[in-house]
């Protein structure tokens, strides 16, 4: 609640800096740089604040709209209470698309694939690494080993804007949660047999 309140007043108190910044250009010099100055200053609380994550991981993957198959999948596998904990988590997270890709190149359907927890519950434990790893850290670890969750490695990747996670190459970055950050991959990583 309190929270909620000081984003209310932030969000007030930007709203009453930058209309009196808009007032009379006929003040003073003095006047009018602090006026120049104002918006500036103002502008970063408000957009801070939103910046500000409001979702665990299943909640922003849920609210994206692109991870439906991984939502549902980490349903099936009993491991949202897992991913809704205090983490923090790093989630390589497959789209729709590298899911229908990686079905069809399994002969696969996704019913087949949701009944089998134990195979379900290691491809998606191989696509977490513990602790908050945002993009500018994963470039750093070009040519790594990084351990999931699953007990496996991946290896990290980078060709100059190109991130690749062992096969799968990073399409977006820093989807930040209350909880971690999410990068999203353009297939599904599957781990060592």
């Amino acid at each position: 609640m309190s929270r909620r309140l000081l984003k209310l007043l932030s969000f007030l108190l930007a709203g009453a800096l930058v209309f009196a910044a808009c007032g009379d250009d006929s003040d003073s010099d003095d006047a009018s740089s602090d006026t120049t100055e104002a918006p500036t200053d103002t502008t970063e609380a408000p957009d801070d604040t939103m910046a500000e994550p409001t979702m665990d991981i299943v909640e922003t993957a849920s609210a994206a709209g692109d991870f439906t198959t991984l939502v549902a999948a980490v349903e099936a596998a009993g491991l949202v209470e897992t991913l809704q904990g205090d983490g923090p988590f790093t989630v390589f997270a497959p789209t729709d698309g590298a899911f229908a890709t990686a079905l069809e190149d399994l002969g696969l359907t996704a019913e087949e694939l949701l009944a089998d927890t134990e195979t379900l519950t290691s491809i998606l434990t191989y696509h977490v690494v513990e602790g908050e790893v945002p993009a500018a850290d994963v470039v750093t670890l070009d040519g790594e080993e990084v351990p999931t969750v699953n007990g496996a490695t991946v290896a990290i990747g980078v060709d100059g804007e190109t991130v690749t996670v062992n096969d799968a190459t990073v399409v977006a970055t820093d989807i930040f949660a209350t909880n971690g950050v999410i990068h999203v991959i353009d297939s599904v990583l599957l781990p060592p047999a």
